[in-house]
């Protein structure tokens, strides 16, 4: 009898275990701010003018985030859901909107109650780490290891806000090590950092620890990189190879002012009023990318190593843009392409054919259930308004068009302007203007408002009507913005 029992629980006990090995790894590599024009998968798709918009010839080589892509898939309409950090990151965890998450705008903390992929993966058996830049508890900083954890077993090397540049590891946990003022506040300095201190480098050696550690377990691990958002430096060799460039203005920086939308943000910090680009800052953050693509192929060699490769979904994304001087602006915070639109690549051998580009419109609030479809997970998060797309990327097709219209908007609760986008227009509606549409395939420049042209009033109308129906279900505060609400509205015209 106590045979019979031993064997039938060590029958169960290897069942469970085979499940477990078959049960696909995530790990999830976000970086902060980051113009998707210098990852050259991207570019090799742009003509010239927009592939090279600081001169021809001017990038930086990618070659590991080059191969992710060739050896998975590429979305080339990847938008998030508010182009502002805190914003987009709690979209991207929860499948929600940002103002139905408490984090409408930078430095709101979630709500106590927000579900985000990592707890459904927890409660599903697997180890869950998050490393880097969260900006979703407040205004703490760096505030390292948040006590709210949200579904991430492993927050240790977590900090709240932040974008430093050395990092060490002391016997009270990770910390900063760089230094301002007499009171010693940690600071963005680079202090002589190198490959194992310089924070890119630092988080990935960690992110790889635990890997290693959890080899023979499903796990879920989220690096969140602080680069290449600024302050503009990094460590050497990488400052020092781009600074002989030449950084042109890009075109759209020339534009007339007078011509530019309302909700352009023309103004304040971010505006470039000598129309100049800054060439040592340029310098950096060519220099940062390329680190950043250095450390991804430290990770793809160690799932290789590891034999994690093939039953491990690799994703690469950005939380926003940065316009890096297109429209006269720097950073983000607009619907223009190079703010609201990211980079977005995703490897899984075993699902996802090699080459595949996706041209239909993914949004933030879309990644988690997809992502836990495809792990075989279901759903499992609370109502929201993203959608399952798995399919797209575990069909044969490798090239995936689709007339979807989603919809984005402004960093705040009561937001400025909103947009729907589709794979070749885009509508913003603001309450500081009249409407703007978009045509981006005849106009990637976006300096041409197509709304009044009698050839666009069935886009006009469509896109507008998807827009409404959309913020409906959201529940989205800007329906009750007059001045917003009433280009939402059908007219005499249509």
């Amino acid at each position: 009898m106590v045979r019979i029992i031993l064997t039938t629980f060590v029958s169960i006990y290897a069942a469970i275990s085979a499940l477990a090995v078959d049960q696909p790894n995530l790990v999830v590599v976000m970086t902060d701010e980051h113009n998707f024009r210098t990852l050259g998968c991207y570019r090799d798709r742009l003509a010239e003018d927009q592939a090279f918009v600081w001169g021809k010839g001017v990038k930086v080589d990618t070659p590991h985030l080059d191969a992710l892509a060739a050896e998975g898939a590429l979305l080339t309409n990847f938008y998030v859901s508010s182009p502002v950090c805190s914003p987009s990151r709690a979209a991207f965890l929860t499948g929600l909107m940002p103002h139905l998450t408490g984090t409408p705008t930078n430095d709101r903390p979630l709500h106590d109650h927000m579900v985000t992929f990592a707890e459904v993966l927890g409660k599903n058996g697997y180890s869950t780490a998050y490393l880097g830049k969260w900006h979703l508890d407040g205004t703490g900083k760096p505030q390292w290891a948040p006590e709210r954890k949200f579904g991430w077993q492993d927050n240790r090397y977590m900090f709240n806000r932040g974008h430093y540049k050395k990092l060490k590891d002391t016997e009270d946990g990770p910390r900063v090590d760089a230094k301002i003022g007499r009171n010693g506040i940690p600071g963005y300095n680079l202090n002589q950092a190198d490959e194992k201190s310089y924070a890119t480098d630092f988080l990935m050696d960690r992110s790889l620890e635990f890997i290693r550690k959890n080899k023979d377990r499903p796990f879920c691990l989220m690096l969140s990189i602080p680069d290449p958002h600024g302050p503009n430096q990094v460590r050497e060799p990488y400052w020092d190879k781009y600074r002989s460039m030449t950084f042109q203005p890009p075109k759209t920086m020339l534009k007339n002012v007078g011509e530019a939308p309302a909700w352009s943000g023309l103004s304040g910090n971010n505006y470039i009023e000598d129309l100049e680009l800054n060439q040592a800052q340029m310098a950096a953050i060519f220099g940062m990318v390329e680190c950043i693509d250095d450390n991804m192929g430290k990770l793809s060699r160690e799932l290789k190593r590891l034999n994690l490769e093939e039953n491990t979904i690799v994703v690469f994304t950005s939380d926003h843009g940065d316009l890096m001087g297109e429209h006269r602006r720097h950073n983000k915070g607009v619907p223009y392409e190079a703010s609201a639109k990211a980079a977005f690549l995703l490897k899984y051998p075993e699902q996802v054919g090699a080459g595949k580009v996706i041209h239909s419109v993914m949004t933030s609030v879309d990644f988690a259930p997809t992502v836990l479809s495809m792990m075989g997970i279901g759903n499992g998060l609370p109502s929201g308004q993203g959608s399952d797309l798995s399919n797209r990327f575990q069909n044969k097709n490798l090239n995936i068009h689709g007339e979807r219209i989603a919809y984005i908007r402004a960093a705040s609760l009561r937001p400025a302007w909103v947009a729907a986008v589709t794979e070749g227009y885009k509508l913003v509606v603001s309450n500081k203007d009249e409407p703007w549409l978009f045509d981006l395939a005849k106009d990637p420049d976006e300096l041409t408002n197509f709304y009044h042209d009698p050839a666009y009033r069935e886009t006009r109308q469509r896109m507008r009507n998807a827009l409404r129906r959309q913020m409906e279900l959201a529940e989205e505060p800007a329906l009750g913005i007059p001045g917003l609400a009433k280009w939402l509205q059908p007219t005499e015209r249509d």
